[in-house]
């Protein structure tokens, strides 16, 4: 898509920043942070696409969609989003972009807040309360906000940068970035599935081997012909239901919840 006039200013861009923490605003297990997403870049959204209201239902539609990363790099994805929205870049491209960055930024920001800031800050501020300090527990807050709320800006005007540097001088190679962020996004996608996805059979059966019986795991053989296999086939299945059914998260649970007790219960699944 050919670049047009930009009407975001960098007011916007702060605009969009601030309102980040709108991300978790109604989240469910449906879309996540979808709706929540779409709130933090509602009103840039409705500058952008001023008077063509066909194509902002359709963007801010697919901008419903399931999202789940860490609130505080968000603002990298949302301003890195909006830039390219602005230059009227191809819709399919943003998406590609989104999706691809929401693993890995999910990875960094809770490493920082949840394993780096957070027991940084309760280690400081336990010990100073341990001493007497009253004020330590609201010192403790105003830290941990402060140092995330810069987190936040920084992550924004790194996304806003990114954003106008890749269409200035890459708009040409969009297409090959759109596949590379494809990749890494699967590559994300399959790394959680053999990561948390598990699929193990019970079943076992008997053999004689130099006169010897032998009990031989079912599970042990596919293992040895493909690691994870029912996990990747789960996942396929889940995926298959969701884009050719087009089944919702909820059908989804509920048909796992079911196949698990279910199959457990007979002795085809073990924990």
């Amino acid at each position: 898509m050919a670049s047009k006039e930009k009407v975001l200013t960098k007011a916007d861009y702060r605009s969009a920043i601030l309102r980040s923490y709108y991300l978790q605003n109604a989240q469910n297990y449906g879309n996540m942070q979808g709706t929540g997403m779409l709130n933090s870049i509602w009103p840039q959204l409705r500058k952008i696409y001023k008077g063509d209201e066909d194509t902002f239902k359709r963007v801010a539609t697919s901008n419903l969609e399931f999202y789940n990363t860490n609130p505080q790099p968000y603002p990298f994805v949302s301003t890195l989003m909006l830039a390219m929205y602005d230059s009227g870049q191809n819709e399919d491209d943003v998406r590609a972009v989104k999706m691809a960055l929401m693993g890995p930024l999910a990875g960094i920001g809770d490493a920082l807040s949840q394993f780096a800031l957070a027991p940084l800050f309760s280690t400081i501020f336990a010990s100073l309360a341990l001493q007497g300090v009253i004020y330590a527990p609201l010192m403790f807050i105003a830290c941990l906000i402060g140092v995330t709320f810069g987190v936040r800006c920084l992550m924004g005007y790194l996304g806003w940068k990114v954003g106008t540097s890749i269409i200035d001088t890459l708009s040409d190679k969009m297409q090959a970035l759109t596949d590379i962020a494809s990749m890494i996004g699967l590559t994300v996608i399959a790394g959680l599935s053999v990561s948390f996805v598990k699929v193990n059979l019970a079943l076992q059966y008997s053999t004689t081997v130099k006169g010897k019986e032998q009990v031989v795991a079912v599970q042990t053989i596919l293992d040895k012909i493909m690691p994870y296999m029912l996990p990747m086939l789960l996942t396929y299945f889940v995926y298959w239901l969701i884009t050719k059914k087009k089944w919702t998260i909820y059908k989804i649970i509920l048909l796992l919840l079911v196949l698990g007790i279910g199959l457990s219960a007979i002795g085809l699944l073990k924990p």
